[in-house]
């Protein structure tokens, strides 16, 4: 059981002026303890684009006064009589990702008044749970409630079932930015693999494809690392700029489009890519050039979400090829558990930077700016 005296601190959102580094550090309220939960201790965090999104209420009004971060790991220091059943103990090293909780099929009248099962969680795939429980600034749907508050911050609170043990093989702040980033571009690595439908080894999952990675970022160069993992033969990154090519090409990359330097690359890279993986948020990228480098039934999975308005594509693209455009949302847990392994497993070791938790107003703005690469890390010396 241990302590239930933690005291909860962190860098806390109270409006939209603290995307520009003013996060106030003070005190907050965790949800009310429950039996199912556990407390932990953070000990790094990884900087997410969606943080600043929220921050700035870019999907919409932010739920303020809220603490951000959804990348974190820590040590747990407190474990409920009904989380203990999950197997985390007091000491284990954990990690939480963007979900903190789902339905989990329970079938209270404020969550569903027809009291049927969530298909969603009861087939594996939590992260679509209409129902589930962001890692900050969401309500809780437990019998307690309250607000989920994130991971800037000294400790942190969550059902057990939505923390999971890291393999001791990974660097504490190599795991932290897989927990979104790293499974954001798993997930559908795995899932449209040329096997499909999680069949197959991981490692072998992307053997015979040519996948597509566009944009070389914080989530982008996850894709070019995992991709390599998972088997597939040729890696081809994508991003507006030559200055990223030397580094595309260290993180596995095989070939590199500079887009808006490259002359031609339209007609000499066409229908040549199985699967293209997209992390780019900016809603007037070139998108019907990108499904034009497809095969035919070749797959287009977008991942990020523009605040700066909606995608717009040609039809003719589509449907002169079969080619499919769709897209991906984080992960659930069994595919969480499955990435940790396989990152354990082949020494997979993202491009973070490490800055102290006391310095995240800097960090945030920094990133915002563009100088991650390629992933920031809060390290918490609990002494902000």
């Amino acid at each position: 059981m241990a302590s239930n005296d933690n005291k909860f601190e962190g860098w806390v959102a109270l409006d939209k002026n603290a995307a520009e580094g003013q996060m106030v550090w003070q005190t907050y309220e965790p949800k009310a303890w429950e039996e199912t939960d556990i407390d932990i201790q953070i000990t790094h965090c990884g900087i997410c684009g969606t943080d600043i999104h929220q921050l700035r209420s870019g999907w919409g009004e932010t739920a303020y006064p809220v603490v951000v971060g959804h990348e974190l790991v820590g040590i747990t220091v407190r474990v409920g009589k009904e989380a203990a059943k999950t197997g985390i103990k007091v000491g284990d090293r954990v990690g939480v990702g963007a979900q903190n909780d789902s339905c989990q099929c329970r079938k209270p009248p404020q969550i569903r008044e027809d009291h049927s099962d969530c298909d969603a969680c009861a087939t594996g795939n939590e992260v679509y749970c209409p129902n589930m429980t962001l890692t900050y600034g969401a309500q809780y749907l437990t019998p307690a409630g309250g607000k989920s508050m994130g991971g800037y911050a000294r400790y942190h609170r969550c059902p057990a079932a939505f923390a999971f043990k890291i393999p001791d093989q990974l660097a504490s702040e190599h795991a932290a930015p897989m927990m979104c980033a790293g499974l954001t571009v798993f997930s559908p690595l795995a899932h449209f693999g040329a096997r499909g439908n999680d069949q197959g080894p991981l490692e072998q999952r992307l053997k015979g494809m040519n996948v597509g990675v566009i944009g070389i970022g914080g989530v982008g160069h996850f894709a070019l690392l995992f991709a390599k993992a998972m088997g597939a033969d040729r890696v081809v990154a994508l991003s507006r700029r030559a200055d990223k090519r030397k580094d595309a090409l260290a993180l596995g990359a095989d070939e590199y489009i500079a887009t808006a330097e490259d002359e031609g690359w339209e007609k000499k890279y066409a229908s040549s890519l199985d699967l293209i993986i997209c992390a780019v948020s900016s809603s007037n990228m070139p998108l019907t050039d990108y499904i034009n480098l497809l095969k035919r039934d070749g797959t287009f999975c977008q991942l990020g979400l523009p605040d700066d308005g909606l995608f717009r594509v040609g039809a003719g693209p589509i449907a002169s090829q079969r080619r499919k455009l769709t897209g991906s949302f984080m992960g659930s847990p069994h595919e969480i558990q499955a990435m940790l392994q396989l990152a354990a497993d082949k020494g997979i070791k993202p491009w973070v930077e490490q800055w102290p938790m006391s310095e995240a107003n800097r960090a945030i703005v920094d990133m915002e700016k563009g100088k991650a690469k390629y992933r920031y890390v809060l390290t918490n010396d609990h002494q902000v």
